[in-house]
């Protein structure tokens, strides 16, 4: 039976060794959020580290104070007897350098001027984010991971695990994610940044001296993304066309169950998410690109890899398609690197990789029992 983690709570740990970013900016010291799961065994061999993607956090699962409003993200992958088996894995998540729940980020305050640091705070890379959760691991006294794992930018992150520590992790779970953005996909981001860039309330960037927050452009941006991230199928199974009203108002005010939807979403993602953050997150995501150093060719960039790999594709995710899996996987069968694959079936687009999906739990589960086979 699946069992709920109950309650969690996280921790912090604060770096005072500078971090160089891939930018060329050094962040003199910096802290990340961070919440664990499961018992570390004795040779700390059973540690799988969770990245998080665009909007996640380290609130992996479990929930806070009793309140099952608060439940984590993936909760329904990670706890005792899920497919990530918190009774045989401790497993970690971490809120990434640059997010807004309690890691070092632009609603931070900044040592030198003691102000947040707003537009001041530097671009991050996926590079970036893997270096300092190798000092989390570093800290931990964690030397190898037994997995990495993460969905979307989640996903990216494994992938650099794979070919910026690649002695430090036995296997990598990429799922719903690609070894770099399409041109389509780049543009969706920039829609939505020009959202939050131009909103009135925005400053550049310094909103928070104003004391106001670029609700109306994070918002918009939210929507969008909202959109790209669920199936046409999943979108007309959901709500179809259905009128709020029986009739038709004629007007510009929200009729139809979509739209209640959309404002819904990206009213409530606006209240409690950063902008500034949003726009360092997806940058990120235009930024990956392995490839770019090696030619072009990603073969090439993971030649370093020494680790598995299980890659976790969706029929109906369209931002992040199984074709754009598929080149991992044959990069990695260039270089005879042990990978297993997976499209599953799904009408949820590319939130598939949240939702609950017995073959997709299946797969999953049944490779973290290989895992504890082999490496535990």
């Amino acid at each position: 039976m699946n069992l709920s983690l109950g309650n969690v709570q996280p921790q912090t740990k604060r770096f005072v060794e500078p971090l160089a970013l891939s930018s060329g900016i050094v962040l003199p010291e910096y802290e990340l959020v961070y919440e664990t799961y499961g018992e570390l065994n004795q040779d700390k061999s059973n540690a799988v580290l969770i990245c998080h993607a665009l909007s996640g956090n380290h609130h992996v699962a479990g929930i806070y104070n009793d309140d099952p409003k608060t439940i984590g993200w993936w909760d329904n992958m990670v706890g005792p007897g899920k497919p990530i088996d918190t009774n045989r894995f401790f497993v970690i998540g971490v809120n990434n350098l640059g997010g807004c729940h309690g890691s070092t980020g632009p609603s931070s305050i900044n040592p030198a001027t003691h102000q947040p640091y707003g537009a001041d705070f530097p671009f991050v890379t996926v590079d970036d984010w893997v270096l300092s959760q190798s000092r989390l691991a570093d800290y931990l006294g964690i030397k190898c991971f037994a997995a990495v794992m993460g969905g979307s930018l989640g996903g990216m992150q494994a992938l650099q695990w794979s070919i910026s520590f690649p002695e430090r992790l036995k296997h990598a779970l990429v799922i719903a994610s690609a070894p770099k953005l399409s041109a389509q996909n780049i543009g969706f981001n920039e829609v939505a940044r020009q959202a939050i860039t131009t909103d009135p309330h925005f400053y550049g960037g310094d909103f928070y001296q104003h004391q106001v927050v670029p609700h109306r452009g994070l918002r918009l941006a939210r929507m969008l993304g909202h959109i790209t991230y669920l199936s046409d199928d999943a979108m007309m199974e959901k709500f179809g066309r259905d009128l709020i009203t029986s009739t038709p108002k004629f007007s510009l005010d929200v009729e139809f169950e979509i739209e209640s939807y959309l404002r819904y979403q990206g009213d409530k993602f606006a209240d409690r998410f950063d902008a500034n953050t949003y726009l360092i997150m997806t940058k990120a995501l235009d930024y990956f690109d392995p490839a770019q150093r090696t030619d072009n060719r990603l073969d090439v960039a993971l030649s370093v890899a020494r680790c598995r790999f299980l890659i976790v594709s969706f029929t109906s995710d369209w931002r992040f398609s199984p074709s754009r899996s598929e080149e991992i996987v044959e990069a990695l069968m260039k270089n005879q690197l042990s990978v297993s694959y997976a499209e599953i079936e799904s009408s949820q687009g590319h939130d598939s990789f949240l939702m609950d999906n017995n073959d997709y739990f299946s797969v999953v589960k049944a490779y973290m029992n290989n895992i504890e086979k082999d490496t535990l």
